[in-house]
């Protein structure tokens, strides 16, 4: 295996650990205006990821660096490409932080009812944007022969890509519906394993919806076959196995199979654009690769060193962090946001 595969390889693991990490955050925020129906049930809601959000989002910004040194033309190309589509997620995702802090520096209730729907609108967002951006990955933009993105914003926002977004924002919201179970007690825990009841259906069926849609809008056919492989029959199994295990209160097992859901989903668009990063619809020629996008060997090199010494002690520590804060929050603990 060469250091450009190894890159993509690592790329796409820091993909899976911030969606599924980042993922339930989303589902919390999106769920908190509809289960909390007073200000301590919100709060304990928000509290439940206090603790955690702002150490999954690292996932993204180490991604994002990742993507920048080792392969600068891809980074180049897609955050040009996506530029207003990524300006809208930051956008997101500064108002989703500014919510955890603002909302429990007022007692008045509008004022934090404001930062309630600020934190909705911050979680919702990102999750609906993540699963068109690299629906669009593997289904192919406008690329020429200088790497260059050539659409438009509206090119990004076609029904196929919709639908991925549909895809992302339904499984995210059923992740955090099954943590919030795993997190609450009393009322909140059981309104979440009701909630996770009914998000369950309407997800299996927009993910299999999009499945299929992928076969038709993209070269999955040709490069998968009509037997995809193991990784995205894990994933599908993962999904029908959440519904049971939701259904007879075995949150924990529900946790792991949306999260292998997530993770066997990322794997697969990555697998469909190995050794591509970035597809042009144009010309498959002008797609962007691991080779023609990458950095230099040397680069790849002294990132492959650094990345053995210090990834194993970041995820020691974020393992430390979530065993450390493991305990469930009820409406008797002290509560921060």
């Amino acid at each position: 295996m060469d250091l450009n595969t190894l890159w993509f390889i690592l790329i796409a693991v820091l993909f899976i650990g911030f969606f599924f990490l980042e993922g339930f955050d989303y589902g919390v925020g999106i769920l908190m205006p509809f289960l909390g129906k007073d200000d301590r049930s919100r709060r304990v809601i928000i509290n439940t990821i206090g603790t955690f959000w702002d150490g999954n989002e690292v996932w993204l910004l180490t991604a994002g660096g990742a993507m920048f040194a080792a392969f600068p033309h891809w980074y180049a190309t897609m955050f040009s490409g996506f530029y207003l589509a990524l300006v809208l997620l930051l956008l997101a995702l500064i108002v989703r932080g500014v919510s955890f802090e603002f909302r429990s520096k007022d007692k008045n209730p509008h004022w934090r009812t404001l930062w309630d729907w600020m934190l909705f609108t911050g979680s919702f967002v990102p999750a609906l944007l993540w699963g068109v951006a690299m629906t669009n990955l593997v289904r192919g933009v406008p690329i020429d022969e200088n790497m260059n993105y050539v659409g438009g914003f509206f090119n990004l926002l076609n029904p196929y890509a919709l639908v991925g977004g549909l895809a992302s924002l339904s499984i995210f919201t059923l992740h955090g519906a099954i943590f919030l179970n795993l997190k609450t007690t009393d009322e909140l825990r059981e309104k979440s394993k009701v909630a996770a009841q009914k998000l369950w259906l309407p997800t299996t069926i927009i993910i299999f919806v999009y499945v299929v849609y992928s076969y038709f809008e993209t070269d999955m056919a040709i490069r998968l076959g009509v037997n995809p492989g193991v990784v995205p029959i894990i994933g599908g199994a993962a999904l029908l196995s959440a519904g049971w295990f939701i259904k007879n209160d075995r949150s924990g097992w529900a946790f792991i199979m949306t999260g292998l859901t997530i993770a066997a989903s990322v794997i697969t668009i990555f697998m469909e654009l190995f050794p591509r990063v970035m597809v042009s619809s144009l010309n498959n020629d002008w797609s962007l690769t691991i080779y023609n996008a990458s950095s230099s060997p040397y680069t790849l090199k002294v990132m492959s060193i650094v990345a053995l010494i210090f990834v194993p002690i970041v995820l020691v520590y974020q393992s430390w962090t979530y065993w450390i804060f493991r305990q469930r929050v009820s409406h008797d603990s002290e509560l921060e946001y």
